[in-house]
């Protein structure tokens, strides 16, 4: 009874699918093309030293493959990619933190737990089941025997390998009866980390490659006018294409649109291409900044070691000051130092006084307001580029509050009524169709929010500022129910400001045309520059970006 067990172990482990699409009963009839090799390796060599040695490295190997397809089917799951060792270790913290702030810290504490214990188990388990089939009792000439046919096995999985990498194409009827799927994942990820430190060294060249460096004058096409650039969270294409969310979303944007057009503004709207869905919204920003395609951890950690300047170094070299406004930073931001603001406001300089919305510091509409008052309201100050990084949709999207009387907003207290309503995120996560309908609902409220917030800065083109609305990524492929990287845009403002981005096929109003190009994030700070600066010059195609690496999201 004991070796059926462990077999079926075995063929457990190496058939687990890393993918929430392969997780379906017919991945367990896939036969994997591993297991007869490791079953004869194992009879042959016994409990021998060479046997021991054998069971530790294959123990090792396939319990770290096996996590490897775990943290794939998270990623895939979040990011709509696989794990990639070299560059995503960062995301465990950040994992994390977003699981206290949806379970609570006692339901995440016992999951991790939990999941640890089971990585435990698992180990254990393989150990006993690779020491079953070593220890068989078999005839002294069977030894040798499964010896001498290991190299017989090699050749399905191999096989089977190659034609699946499209090394070479295997005819109908030579293709082996199954899938050698864990020493293909293993494989894959030793390829990954050599390439993924080939394209870093890649990226730092291309990072100390500048072609806006040394050109003059920069933002004077603003005159006196700010440059504000807003970050809506985890607002993607799916507002516009998603059923459950567009109607709902699009309504929203023709009020907005109606508003901001009585003051007087102008408006385009197109679509931008985010590096990354479901989170590290940190990667959009910078790919914006900086000219860069910041897809993952790695490359951001290289572009805070480079010399790269960022469009708010150029703003400071353009007598401009340059600020952030980041809500979701309960403690310092120490990269920050590396953009060039002049000023960082992080959640506590914000002066918010009322209850936080689970992981969400503070609601979209005092964040703006605060802007106003920290900023804003300044007198004798330069003219500012600021990055606002809006956060009231980011994921639980439990609960939502509702906007109140601008003049109301105070240190935000009004907001406690709403902070604290509702089932808590532990129990919406239950059943994703609500997560969807407060996803929904939390997009709403801060389209509503800056829609209205846009309309407040017209009615004097020459005071009022060039906003630049954006999300940061789509939400995780669950939610937004598209395979889509493009996130929405809004350039709002005084129409002789608006008017210096004709002919890059943007619909006039809030609602962008489903047909008109996509823009890259890596390009918009150079179209920022070349746009609004009169000596700035990109080369004859704005659109292209500083560093289109292979792999790039489509």
């Amino acid at each position: 009874m004991k070796p059926v067990v462990a077999l079926a172990l075995l063929y457990l482990v190496l058939i687990q699918p890393n993918h929430p699409q392969a997780m379906t009963w017919g991945a367990l009839a896939v036969f994997p093309l591993e297991l007869p090799v490791i079953v004869a390796t194992l009879i042959a060599l016994g409990r021998s030293w060479a046997g021991t040695a054998l069971r530790i490295a294959l123990v090792a190997v396939l319990w770290a493959v096996a996590v490897l397809k775990l943290a794939d089917f998270a990623t895939f799951t979040a990011f709509n990619r696989g794990f990639n060792l070299m560059v995503d270790y960062h995301l465990a913290p950040a994992g994390w933190m977003l699981a206290k702030g949806t379970l609570g810290t006692g339901l995440a504490g016992l999951a991790l737990a939990a999941g640890l214990l089971g990585l435990l188990a698992l180990g254990y388990a393989l150990w006993w089941a690779t020491g079953v089939l070593a220890g068989l009792p078999v005839p002294r000439l069977a030894r040798p025997v499964a010896l001498a046919l290991v190299p017989l096995l090699l050749i399905p999985p191999v096989a089977e390998i190659g034609a699946a990498r499209g090394v070479w194409v295997l005819p109908e009827n030579l293709r082996p009866p199954g899938a050698a799927f864990t020493a293909r994942v293993g494989l894959e990820r030793v390829e990954q980390a050599i390439a993924a430190r080939v394209d870093l060294a890649r990226f730092q060249a291309a990072a100390m490659a500048d072609p806006m460096r040394g050109q003059t004058p920069l933002f004077d096409r603003l005159g006196g006018r700010d440059l504000i650039l807003i970050y809506v969270e985890s607002y993607g294409r799916s507002s516009y294409e998603n059923p459950l969310y567009a109607a709902t979303h699009t309504s929203t944007l023709r009020t907005a649109q109606q508003s901001i057009a009585d003051t007087g503004l102008a408006m385009r709207s197109g679509w931008a291409r985010a590096p990354m869905v479901g989170g590290q919204s940190w990667l959009s920003h910078g790919s914006v900044a900086s000219g860069m395609w910041l897809d993952t951890q790695s490359r951001y950690r290289a572009l805070l070691a480079s010399p790269r300047r960022t469009l708010f170094h150029f703003a400071q070299q353009a007598g401009r000051r340059s600020v952030a406004i980041m809500p979701a930073h309960v403690l310092p931001w120490p990269e920050g130092a590396y953009f060039g603001f002049d000023a960082i406001y992080n959640a506590p300089d914000l002066g918010y006084r009322g209850q936080p919305f689970n992981w969400v510091t503070m609601p979209d509409q005092f964040t703006l307001t605060a802007f106003e008052r920290l900023e804003l309201s300044r007198r004798d100050r330069a003219p500012l580029v600021a990055q606002v990084v809006l956060v009231s949709s980011h994921a639980p999207w439990v609960p939502v509050p509702e906007m109140v009387p601008w003049d109301a907003v105070g240190d935000g207290r009004i907001f406690d009524q709403w902070a604290l309503s509702g089932d808590p995120p532990e129990v919406v996560w239950r059943d994703h169709d609500r997560v969807r309908d407060q996803f929904r609902q939390a997009i709403d409220y801060s389209l509503r929010t800056v829609g209205a917030w846009a309309a407040r800065q017209g009615g004097d083109p020459d005071k009022a500022p060039l906003i630049l609305v954006l999300g940061d990524h789509e939400p995780a492929r669950f939610v937004s129910g598209t395979e889509d990287y493009d996130v929405p845009l809004h350039l709002i403002g005084p129409p002789d400001l608006v008017s210096l981005f004709d002919g890059l096929g943007w619909a006039e109003g809030m609602l962008p045309d489903p047909a008109s190009p996509s823009t890259p994030m890596d390009a918009l700070r150079d179209l920022l520059l070349t746009r609004l600066g009169s000596g700035a010059s990109a080369g004859p195609d704005t659109q292209a970006s500083a560093y289109t690496p292979q792999g790039r999201a489509p």
